[in-house]
């Protein structure tokens, strides 16, 4: 009998790889409290869940992709939730970006309920989601829980990165997201002075790409968005500062002094108070351009699909 998959929050990142786990041929149930989203993935072929326990109910398997540690503490824990309807002996498998003394939570209370569990954070871009390329850093160091998982993993993704014991996932993702928002921070920043010396943005842009101060930032995200002037979410500035704050957080505990950090976070906070926490992360360059007094720059069309 083929297993029961429940996938919970369909979101941005969500959405496109329950999509995707479906295409590949795999029933899926399906939940998020945003009807849009989840008529989104009923189109392919979910199944549809009218609540959580629904979806959950008697799940071999149950993916959880949420925004924040309290939206999958309550719907892995909460009354009727997760924990009170998928199997006994079943696989929690949360793929969000959380504190990681949340996943720890999680571990423990799995554990006392006989769920296995493994933390799977996603790496990349929304438009990574969609085609199906994304990363995982996964915690497990259960070989046969992490077989089970794996096809599903490979039907979202196309590279998979081994992190250690359950929790070391998120850890190393709570780190990489540090790495990736400051970035994107000073790449605004450089943008901004750029446009402001009166530099052509498209030679900017190939002189970053061929030294080692390129990034992802300048080469992928902002090329392909606010530089070409999509702000469209795939990340919003909102969660940005959500998870930059984890890092801080989890620096804060263990009594490190992270400046560079403290001041990425300092900007997010101000930039997600007004029109711009809910749009792309690579709209900080719209909100740089802004604080300067100057039109954003943008990529001509032939430099952008370069």
């Amino acid at each position: 009998m083929a297993l029961k998959i429940a996938f919970i929050g369909l979101g941005a990142m969500g959405g496109p790889m329950a999509s995707n786990i479906i295409r590949k041929g795999t029933p899926v149930t399906v939940f998020d409290i945003s009807q849009a989203n989840l008529d989104r993935v009923v189109a392919v072929g979910g199944t549809r869940a009218a609540s959580v326990a629904e979806a959950a109910k008697d799940a071999d398997i149950v993916v959880t992709m949420l925004p924040a540690t309290k939206h999958v503490l309550d719907v892995v824990t909460g009354e009727n939730g997760v924990l009170d309807n998928m199997k006994p002996d079943g696989i929690l498998m949360d793929m969000s970006t959380i504190a990681p003394s949340g996943t720890d939570q999680l571990i423990t209370v799995c554990s006392a309920r006989g769920v296995r569990f493994i933390d799977t954070p996603v790496g990349r871009l929304a438009s990574h989601a969609a085609a199906g390329k994304s990363m995982f850093m996964v915690g497990c160091d259960d070989e046969a829980l992490f077989a089970a998982v794996k096809p599903l993993l490979d039907a979202m993704g196309d590279t998979i990165i081994r992190c250690g014991k359950a929790g070391t996932g998120i850890r190393v993702k709570v780190v990489n997201n540090f790495q990736v928002l400051s970035i994107a921070q000073i790449t605004a920043e450089a943008l901004v002075l750029a446009a402001s010396l009166g530099l052509d943005v498209e030679t900017v842009k190939s002189v970053n790409g061929s030294t080692t101060a390129t990034n992802g930032q300048m080469q992928v995200n902002f090329a392909t968005k606010a530089l070409v002037g999509d702000t469209v979410p795939g990340f919003t500035i909102e969660l940005a500062h959500k998870d930059l704050a984890l890092a801080m957080e989890a620096a804060g505990e263990l009594g490190l002094d992270l400046p560079m950090g403290a001041t990425a976070k300092a900007t997010y906070d101000t930039a997600r108070q007004g029109p711009f926490g809910v749009k792309d992360f690579s709209a900080l360059l719209d909100y740089a351009s802004e604080q300067a007094g100057i039109v954003p720059p943008r990529l001509k069309p032939a430099a952008s699909a370069a």
